[in-house]
């Protein structure tokens, strides 16, 4: 059953050296608080895993965390590259980084497989395209009912899956309501599941008809961290912060000023700088509002 903790103390207890970590979010409610706590806490060779690698992964590849990324697209969504993703694949900087490419229908399948129990995914894809030739995970098997050839991968079973929602109410079960991506699939293909929390309420409440509940005993630790998905957004809260996405570019395609930005915004602060940048995007959004009705 889930366990409320501070941020600090749920990292120091699930996410150990060597393994394999998926922190997942499309767009919406990534988990960027978590994975700076991972940053602070000197995490070593991970296998880090995710359909969208951006930002996030960026600074956790930059800081020495991974040995390994599994992932379908990598990039700074709307700007271009990852170049401290860029810079350890091409020049082994901070270490050398081994990469696992898919197709996000692999991505998606395989975390099903996981959550199911399976070994592997099978779907129907990767026909006319190169990555076969470079990832020795794609491979095809026979259907034992028509003989159709179909795409297979293993499936994807993380030791430990960190996602944000936007609410968990004191018995442990967890909200997330708007752009939904494998969040549900990732909790339950994990062995240790965190989840942070824009609130922790009584009640979850009326609910959309897209929301996910992640009931209590599939999550190991819920920690309440507002604003913890700043820069991306979270549905109801606040806006994303397209202007922190285009600064990103220039300050991580130097390591000079990629480590000073690090160091300021992560290494020396805690969570609950997350809590300001959510009060500084309320703001903007009120602001414009304002303007708008005027």
């Amino acid at each position: 059953m889930a366990q409320f903790m501070s941020l600090g103390d749920a990292v120091a207890a699930l996410v150990r050296d060597g393994d394999t970590v998926a922190v997942e979010g499309f767009t919406h409610l990534i988990p960027h608080a978590a994975a700076h706590e991972v940053i602070r806490q000197g995490r070593r060779d991970l296998t880090l895993v995710r359909m969208t690698p951006d930002i996030v992964y960026d600074q956790m590849i930059g800081m020495g965390c991974a040995a390994k990324l599994v992932f379908s697209w990598g990039g700074n969504p709307g700007v271009g590259s990852l170049h401290r993703f860029r810079d350890a694949v091409q020049n082994g900087w901070p270490r050398p980084l081994a990469i696992e490419e898919h197709a996000h229908a692999a991505m998606a399948n395989a975390y099903a497989a996981g959550a199911a129990g399976l070994p592997f995914a099978v779907f129907r894809g990767y026909l006319g395209v190169d990555l076969p030739a470079v990832n020795p995970n794609i491979r095809r098997v026979t259907c034992p009912f028509t003989g159709e050839a179909l795409a297979a991968v293993p499936a994807l079973r993380p030791d430990v899956a960190i996602v944000h929602a936007l609410k968990a109410d004191r018995a442990g079960n967890v909200l997330i309501e708007g752009i939904l991506g494998v969040q549900k699939e990732v909790v339950l293909a994990a062995s240790r599941a965190l989840v942070t929390v824009e609130e922790i309420v009584d009640d979850l409440g009326p609910r959309s008809p897209n929301a996910v509940v992640l009931p209590g005993w599939t999550i190991a630790a819920i920690a309440a961290v507002p604003g913890g998905a700043h820069p991306s957004y979270a549905h109801g809260y606040y806006r994303r912060d397209n202007a922190f996405y285009l600064g990103w570019d220039d300050i991580a395609r130097d390591r000079a000023s990629f480590t000073a930005w690090m160091k300021t915004n992560v290494l020396e602060a805690g969570p609950d700088a997350f809590a300001a940048h959510r009060r500084r995007l309320a703001v903007a959004a009120n602001q414009y509002v304002l303007r708008f009705q005027a």
